[in-house]
């Protein structure tokens, strides 16, 4: 068997932590930054090689952030501690970008919306329908998931919605939904689950300000194109 070089064999310079230190966290690749989550390897491979063959089993980074314990602990060379590492890495980092909303945001365009969600929401393989709900001031109360879809849609009800809303004593309400595919271009589904929507929030007095669509860094207000 080939033996292959450990981080301990490399040149200081090129080992992921040393790396950082000198160079900073935005010039490693992601292979080195998974290096360093794992810590270290196994017996016959280092941490790079073993953060490598993660991203080449998964196929891409994506799709790291949306695996499970399971699914990871299927991979050689991933037991329960890494896998446990990597999810708590991936929970904070999820944590991280919706911290913004800790500070009571405030929506005041439908970007102000999307910006909340966009980092977590655009990983999704499926459907989820999410709620912001809002007080007078259109300051962020409380986000909500409302529902998870299959692979190609997800079924929301209104009185869902609603009595979410009424729960968190909102005034307004803000609704967006992922699109796997990446594509935010609003379906006639979408479009008649809006109308719904708004035609429900009239009869309990809560407006909805908004439904918007998340796609890959992209996303579409229905507001916007004119459909409320």
């Amino acid at each position: 068997m080939t033996h292959q070089p450990m981080l301990k064999d490399l040149p200081e310079e090129d080992r992921p932590r040393e790396r950082m230190m000198h160079a900073g966290s935005e010039a490693l690749s992601h292979t080195e930054l998974l290096a360093i989550l794992l810590r270290t390897g196994t017996k016959n491979e280092s941490a790079l090689l073993v953060a490598q063959r993660i991203l080449n089993h998964i196929g891409s980074l994506h799709k790291l952030a949306d695996m499970s314990y399971m699914e990871l602990t299927e991979i050689k060379g991933i037991g329960t501690a890494k896998a446990l590492q990597l999810l708590a890495g991936l929970e904070l980092g999820r944590r991280m970008a919706r911290s913004r909303m800790d500070e009571q945001a405030v929506i005041r365009r439908p970007q102000d919306a999307a910006h909340l969600v966009m980092e977590s929401m655009r990983y999704y393989k499926r459907e989820h329908f999410i709620c912001l709900f809002l007080n007078s001031k259109n300051k962020v109360l409380a986000q909500e998931t409302i529902s998870i879809g299959t692979l190609d849609a997800s079924l929301v009800h209104p009185r869902e919605v609603f009595r979410a809303a009424i729960r968190h004593s909102s005034a307004s309400v803000v609704c967006l939904h992922n699109h796997p595919s990446g594509d935010p271009t609003p379906s006639e589904e979408d479009i008649w689950i809006t109308k719904r929507l708004m035609e429900a929030g009239e009869l309990v007095g809560i407006e909805v300000l908004d439904h918007i669509v998340i796609g890959d860094q992209r996303y579409v207000s229905l507001k916007e194109q004119g459909h409320m």
